[in-house]
C-alpha cells in the first residue's frame, strides 16, 4: 500500500455540525480540502462565518489559506470536485436522517460516496464518520466506491470508521477533547487511521477490532440516552397523575451515587432521535423484532402530542376557550444555545396545538428563520414583535439563555397566563406546569 503518515492530504466531505470542527482542527496539522456541495455553504465559510457557530470567524481565519503553507497545512473550502482530487485520505462527514416512514435515508451518504468514488485512486483511504446501522460502511457504502473508481476494495483503496462524537452547541466538548473511536478494514489501515486521528484528538483514541464494531459502538450510544430518557418520560406521566413533581423525585433519586441523571423532556436532534431507527431497522432486517429500542423511540416521539394536551388542559382549568387561544412557543431549536433545528420534537407541540385551534407564534433568538420556514413552513417572530402580555399560554420549549430575561418578565406579571416549563428552566413558582 503506497499510503503513508508522511504526505496525507486529507478531503472533508460535508461541512455542517460534525465536518467544519473536524476539518478546522485536522487544518492546523495537515493540508486539509473541505468540500460541500452547497454553495452558500462554501462562500459563507470563506467569508469566516460559520452560522452554525460551531466554529468562530478567528478559528476560520487561522487555518483558511488559498495556497498552503510552508508547514503543510491549512485549510481550502470549495464545491469543486477537481479541488479534491489530489486528496489521499477522505473523512465523510454528511447527515444519516431517516424518512417519513422512519427508516434510513442513506441518500446523502450514498451521493458522497459516488463524489468520492469519481476522484478515488490507488492506495487512498476513505474514513466514514456517519452514523449508520453496523454492517453499512462494508455493505452499502463500499459497493459504491467500487463502482464509480473501477478500484477493488481493501486491495486498491481501503476505508475505515470512526464514529463522530460532536455534541452541537457544546464548547467544553470539542472535537479534540472526546475520546475517539476508531477502526480499518485491515489492522494496518487502523493503524494508519489512528496514527492521524491521533494528532489531532488530545483526548486519545481507541481502537475498535473491526468496523462493525465501531458502527455499532456509535449507534448505541445515542440508543442507550434514548431508551433512558423515555424511562424518564413515562414516569413523568405516571407522577402527573399522582400529582408529584418529577424533577423532585430526580433530585431526590439523584443523592444516591449510582442513580443516573436523565431529565423528562422532547427527544429530537440528528442523533438521538434518529440513531436508534437504524440499529432497529438493521435488527428487524436480519429477523428480529427490538421491543425495548422502539418502546423507547414510541414514547419520546409521543411527548409533543402529551405536552400539547397537558397545556390544553391547564388553560381550560383557568378558563380560556381554546379555539383561538393564542400560544407563545419559546424555542424551536433542538436543544439550547444551539441553532441546530434538524428534527426537532417541538415542531410536534406547535402542530397539535394548532389542531386543537389554537393561534401558535414562535419565537427563537438562535434559530435561523430561513431554515425553520424551509424546513417546517413557519413564520419565527422577532423581538421587536413579542409581547407576552398578549398571549393565554406561553411554553418554554428550549432552555435558551436569553430567556432568563423573559423568566424576569413573567415574574412580575399580574396575567393570568398559563405557563408551560418543559425543560425544568423557570423557577417552579411562577409556572402551571412542567414535565
Amino acid at each position: 500500500m503506497s499510503l503513508r503518515t508522511n504526505n496525507i492530504k486529507i478531503a472533508v466531505i460535508g461541512l455542517g455540525y460534525v465536518g467544519l470542527p473536524l476539518a478546522v482542527e485536522f487544518a492546523k496539522k495537515f493540508k486539509v480540502v473541505g468540500f460541500d456541495i452547497n454553495g452558500k455553504r462554501v462562500k459563507e465559510l470563506s467569508n469566516c462565518k460559520d452560522i452554525t457557530h460551531e466554529v468562530t470567524s478567528d478559528q476560520l481565519k487561522e487555518v483558511l489559506t488559498k495556497e498552503f503553507d510552508a508547514n503543510n497545512c491549512g485549510l481550502k473550502i470549495t464545491d469543486n470536485i477537481d479541488i479534491i482530487k489530489d486528496c489521499n485520505f477522505y473523512i465523510v462527514t454528511v447527515p444519516t436522517p431517516i424518512d417519513r416512514h422512519k427508516n434510513p435515508d442513506l441518500r446523502p451518504l450514498i451521493s458522497a460516496s459516488e463524489t468520492v468514488g469519481k476522484v478515488l485512486k490507488e492506495g487512498d483511504i476513505v474514513v466514514y464518520e456517519s452514523t449508520v446501522y453496523p454492517g453499512c460502511t462494508e455493505e452499502d457504502c463500499v459497493p459504491v466506491l467500487e463502482k464509480f473508481s473501477g478500484l477493488k476494495y481493501n486491495k486498491d483503496f481501503f476505508v475505515g470508521y470512526s464514529p463522530e462524537r460532536i455534541n452541537p452547541g457544546d464548547k467544553e466538548h470539542t472535537f479534540s477533547k472526546i475520546k475517539k473511536v476508531v477502526s480499518g478494514s485491515t489492522k494496518e489501515v487502523a493503524d494508519i487511521v489512528n496514527n492521524i486521528y491521533s494528532q489531532v484528538v488530545v483526548a486519545g483514541t481507541f481502537v475498535a477490532s473491526s468496523i462493525k464494531v465501531a458502527e455499532a459502538a456509535k449507534v448505541i450510544e445515542n440508543t442507550q440516552r434514548d431508551i433512558n430518557i423515555a424511562f424518564i418520560n413515562e414516569l413523568s406521566m405516571i407522577f402527573d397523575k399522582m400529582n408529584i413533581d418529577t424533577l423532585e423525585v430526580l433530585e431526590a433519586a439523584g443523592t444516591k451515587w449510582n442513580f443516573l441523571p436523565f431529565r423528562p423532556g422532547l427527544v429530537g436532534g440528528h442523533c438521538i432521535g434518529v440513531d436508534p431507527y437504524y440499529l432497529a431497522h438493521k435488527a428487524e432486517e436480519l429477523g428480529y423484532h427490538p421491543e425495548m429500542i422502539l418502546a423507547g423511540r414510541r414514547i419520546n416521539d409521543y411527548m409533543g402530542l402529551y405536552v400539547a394536551n397537558q397545556v390544553v388542559k391547564l388553560m381550560i382549568k383557568k378558563g380560556y376557550t381554546i379555539k383561538g387561544a393564542r400560544v407563545l412557543v419559546l424555542g424551536i431549536t433542538f436543544k439550547e444555545n444551539c441553532p441546530d433545528v434538524r428534527n426537532t420534537k417541538v415542531v410536534d407541540v406547535i402542530n397539535e396545538l394548532t389542531d386543537f385551534g389554537c393561534n401558535v407564534d414562535v419565537y427563537d433568538p438562535w434559530a435561523d428563520k430561513e431554515d425553520v420556514k424551509r424546513e417546517y413552513n413557519l413564520e419565527l417572530i422577532q423581538h421587536s414583535t413579542l409581547n407576552i402580555q398578549h398571549y393565554d399560554a406561553i411554553i418554554l420549549a428550549v432552555a435558551h439563555k436569553e430567556f432568563k430575561e423573559i423568566e424576569k418578565e413573567l415574574s412580575k406579571s399580574s396575567t393570568n397566563v398559563v405557563i408551560y416549563d418543559i425543560k425544568g428552566f423557570f423557577n417552579k413558582e411562577i409556572v402551571d406546569g412542567r414535565l
